[in-house]
């Protein structure tokens, strides 16, 4: 093998942890916010209703309200379906309390319900919100609030058959009422009515509001977005927490005009704001620094409602788990624009994106998302076979020249002039091309990195278990030979700690065993230098990847073995029998 091609097989098994290092020292910048000035809009969206009512209406709407109101201060409305528990408090009337039924904090069944919403009085508060702000014919007090206790009119818990109503009446015989529903999953529906009970006609507009204090603990990890996301006209929002701190006053503001939603998203969670599909809205996100508090809004046009009269609007909010089948059905339902980009798929989603759907079918037969990756990567080297055939072809003549590359090796000495003219020469005569042989490495890079980053952020991996030991296949392979798999009696490093690079488990070590196995079957640099490189490689993606998710890591073995395979019946059937152990043996001599 002439010099060139060494140095380019090298270097393309070196890009690889150069790929590696880049995910976490060099994140993608995020995308600008180009934010438009706040402005006044009064157009009516397509979801406000207006309704002209009877004096007596009033009247009766108005004493019902203050009958329902005798001995009610700020007590908690439950919300129980079978996703979401939690409650919502009356003063404010916010949903400020709100757990996952079905996902907990770790493996163990007897660890907390994870937590997406916390009261004010808690270390974390995180709520939702939604109200009416004064434009003309009342003041900011004459609206509720936070300070605000709400009657609860109608239900008495929220499920997903039974909504709840609450209303409030100002000093100007305003009501304003609130009704609240929602689905089997994350979906809330919240339709806000006022009822002008006055003399004057009145201009308000509807908002709705997330309010999370203080910085949340982030994972920090680069190929992560954690913050602020949203969607304006199909262009995606996606603001970390540290540059909403630094976000000038001119560039908090987008005004939508047909299409989008604001949230904020973690890892697997995640709470958003929906208007309709097709109304105009301005989101807003902000932080203030007296009260430490992460904002984003939804505020729509400004309503009209004269005396008598009473208007609705309807908006949506989800808070939930980031389920990349359930977003999808809300997308596609309720016409929200580009909702499962809310999933960070990230630069590569065009490899992201139908890797996890081949997963999530897979998965549908299978129902193990580990046999699902071995599928994946069964069903990718098939997909591929075409121009790994060639590749292996190639591989197998090279072989086959081996005898005559050393033997020109030996007559050229030092002369590397001379060698390269020679071995371009035999490459010719023989019809060989020397880098084909690194076109499957190439092809799996891709790969590997859009899977890496499937298993790292979507949920449906979360505590998934394979088969045996592996409970999770989002987290590291726990065994550890450090401890002989559980035989001594002593725990391994813990995963945070540094040490814990050489706590390796049974998969990254089947994933380095069948690297090199793998690696028996090319040809062998004829350079010292390069065969002790190549020699240590497996080792050393051993070590490095055998914190990475376990997942991926029996991605790794599962296209060893296969491109193993594959090689190995290709090769036999070009006339070139490999020697396995041959040339392990002949490795070990060389060694010594």
């Amino acid at each position: 093998m002439d010099e060139q091609t060494k140095n380019l097989i090298l270097a393309t098994g070196l890009s690889f942890l150069v790929l590696l290092s880049w995910m976490f020292f060099f994140p993608p910048e995020p995308i600008p916010e180009n934010f438009d000035s706040l402005a006044t809009d009064t157009t009516q969206g397509p979801n406000d209703r207006n309704t002209k009512l009877t004096d007596k209406e009033i009247q009766n709407y108005s004493e019902n309200i203050q009958e329902d109101s005798i001995g009610q201060f700020a007590p908690r409305v439950e919300i129980l379906t079978k996703n979401l528990k939690g409650s919502i408090w009356l003063k404010g009337g916010r949903i400020d309390d709100l757990s996952l039924v079905n996902y907990r904090e770790t493996l163990d069944s007897t660890s907390n319900n994870v937590s997406l919403l916390a009261p004010s009085d808690s270390d974390k508060p995180y709520y939702a919100s939604h109200g009416w702000a004064a434009i003309e014919g009342l003041k900011q007090k004459d609206t509720p609030d936070s300070n605000t206790v709400w009657t609860l009119k109608s239900g008495t818990v929220l499920t997903e058959k039974s909504p709840v109503v609450l209303t409030w009446k100002n000093n100007h015989g305003i009501i304003f009422e609130k009704t609240i529903s929602v689905d089997e999953n994350y979906m809330f529906e919240v339709t806000q009515s006022v009822i002008n009970g006055s003399n004057s006609t009145v201009k308000l507009y509807p908002y709705g509001n997330l309010t999370r204090n203080g910085q949340p603990d982030t994972i920090g990890f680069y190929i992560l977005h954690e913050g602020v996301v949203g969607m304006q006209d199909g262009e995606l929002i996606e603001t970390n927490y540290d540059d909403i701190i630094e976000l000038p006053k001119e560039k908090r503001t987008r005004e939508i005009q047909e299409n989008g939603w604001i949230g904020f998203t973690d890892k697997y969670w995640m709470s958003t704001l929906l208007p309709k599909s097709g109304q105009t809205f301005k989101m807003d996100q902000r932080y203030f620094p007296s009260s430490e508090n992460f904002e984003v809004w939804m505020r729509l046009p400004p309503v009209t409602i004269g005396s008598n009269e009473s208007r609705s609007v309807t908006t949506n909010l989800f808070i939930g788990a980031k389920e990349v089948t359930t977003i999808k059905s809300y997308q596609k339902l309720m016409n929200i624009e580009n909702f499962v980009d809310s999933v960070d798929w990230g630069w590569f989603f065009y490899l992201t994106k139908p890797i996890f759907f081949l997963l999530d079918w897979f998965n549908g037969f299978t129902h193990n998302m580990g046999w699902s990756i071995i599928l994946l990567t069964l069903f990718i080297k098939t997909l591929l076979f075409p121009l790994s055939y060639k590749s292996f072809v190639s591989m197998s003549r090279m072989k086959k020249l081996q005898p005559q590359m050393e033997k020109i090796k030996q007559n050229a000495g030092d002369d590397r002039a001379k060698l390269q003219q020679e071995l371009m020469a035999l490459y010719k005569k023989e019809k060989v091309n020397p880098v084909a042989g690194c076109l499957p490495i190439l092809l799996q890079i891709p790969v590997f990195f859009s899977l890496y980053k499937v298993l790292f952020v979507t949920i449906e991996m979360r505590h998934a278990p394979f088969i045996g030991w592996i409970k999770d296949l989002s987290a590291p392979d726990p065994t550890s030979f450090l401890n002989l798999f559980g035989l001594l009696p002593f725990s391994p490093p813990d995963p945070t700690s540094i040490l814990s690079i050489f706590s390796i488990g049974v998969y990254p070590i089947l994933m380095g065993v069948t690297m090199w196995l793998q690696q028996k079957l090319n040809p062998a640099p004829t350079d010292k230098t390069q065969a002790m490189i190549f020699a240590w490689m497996p080792w050393v993606f051993m070590f490095m990847l055998g914190q990475f998710s376990a997942g991926l890591v029996i991605y790794w073995v599962a296209n060893n073995l296969i491109q193993f395979g594959q090689q190995y019946i290709i090769m036999y059937s070009q006339g070139v029998k490999p020697d396995i152990f041959g040339n392990i043996t002949k490795s070990f001599k060389r060694s010594e």
